[in-house]
C-alpha cells in the first residue's frame, strides 16, 4: 500500500461510479436510463422494470470512461447516446469492436495494462457467478487504477482465487465490490453476497466499499442487510463520496 496520490470514489447508481485518482477522473460502467425505462432481467424472482431508482444529482464530469463489460446495467443505450463519441474509452479486448460500432472513436482495449492521465490501468480477472452460469454470463473484468495509491474495482464477480490473487498482487488501498447478490431463479448468485464481502474483508487491509445494490431487479441483497451482516465495510448511498 502507498499514499502517493489521492483516491476517491463517488457512487452514482448501481455499478456506475466516478473514480478519481490524483487529478484524473474515470466514469465507470455508465447506466443512464430513467427509472423503469428498461425491462426486468428475465428468469429472476420478480418482474420490476429497471432501473429501480433515479440518478442522483451529481456532477458526472470525467476524463475517460471504463466499461467492465457490456451487460445492460453497466452500459446502456442512454449512455451510448449521451457520452462524447471521442471520449477515451477503456474496455475488455473482446468488446472493443462493439464500442467502435457504437460510434466511439477512441476505444482503448486493455489486454494487460494501459496508462492514462498519470494512472496505470490494469485489467484483472473476474468470474460472474459459478459453474456453467459463469460461462454463460460471458467475459467480465475488473480493473486496478494505480498512481501510487491504488484502487481495485472488482467488477461483476464472486469471491474466488482470481480476486484473492489480485488483492495479493496489488495490495490496494481501496477495494470496490459489486454486491447485491444478483441472482436468477436457478443457480447460485452471480455477484457478491455477504460471505463474498466478508472473504474480501478478511483478505485485505484496504478500505472496502460495496456498490451495485438496490438498483436492478435481480439484486436482492439490500444495503441494510449488508451493513448489518458485515463489519469494517462501507455501503454508500447513491451520490455518496468515499475517500481514504
Amino acid at each position: 500500500m502507498s499514499t502517493d496520490s489521492t483516491v476517491s470514489l463517488r457512487l452514482v447508481r448501481n455499478a456506475t461510479v466516478l473514480v478519481t485518482v490524483g487529478e484524473t477522473t474515470f466514469l465507470v460502467d455508465p447506466l443512464f436510463a430513467s427509472p423503469g425505462e428498461l425491462p426486468p432481467v428475465s428468469e429472476t424472482p420478480n418482474d420490476r422494470e429497471n432501473p429501480l431508482v433515479a440518478m442522483p444529482d451529481v456532477d458526472l464530469s470525467h476524463d475517460a470512461v471504463v466499461v467492465t463489460h457490456r451487460h445492460f446495467d453497466h452500459f446502456d443505450e442512454a449512455a451510448k447516446e449521451t457520452l462524447e463519441a471521442d471520449v477515451p474509452l477503456f474496455c475488455q479486448p473482446e468488446e472493443a469492436d462493439a464500442f467502435l460500432e457504437d460510434g466511439f472513436t477512441d476505444v482503448r482495449p486493455v489486454d494487460d495494462e494501459q496508462s492514462f492521465g498519470g494512472v496505470t490501468i490494469h485489467r484483472t480477472p473476474a468470474r460472474h457467478g459459478r459453474g456453467q452460469l459463469a460461462e454463460e454470463m460471458g467475459p467480465v473484468s475488473g480493473f486496478v487504477f494505480d498512481a501510487g495509491t491504488t484502487l481495485y474495482l472488482a467488477g461483476d464477480t464472486v469471491w474466488y482465487d482470481g480476486v484473492e490473487r489480485t488483492l495479493e498482487r496489488f495490495e490496494p488501498d481501496l477495494v470496490v465490490l459489486n454486491g447485491g447478490e444478483a441472482r436468477f431463479t436457478h443457480g447460485e448468485p452471480i455477484t457478491m453476497g455477504v460471505s463474498d464481502v466478508r472473504a474480501v474483508r478478511d483478505a485485505t487491509d484496504a478500505t472496502v466499499v460495496v456498490v451495485h445494490v438496490e438498483a436492478i431487479n435481480h439484486c436482492l441483497l439490500t444495503r441494510e442487510e449488508l451493513r448489518a451482516a458485515t463489519e469494517g465495510v462501507a455501503v454508500p448511498d447513491d451520490g455518496e463520496l468515499v475517500t481514504l
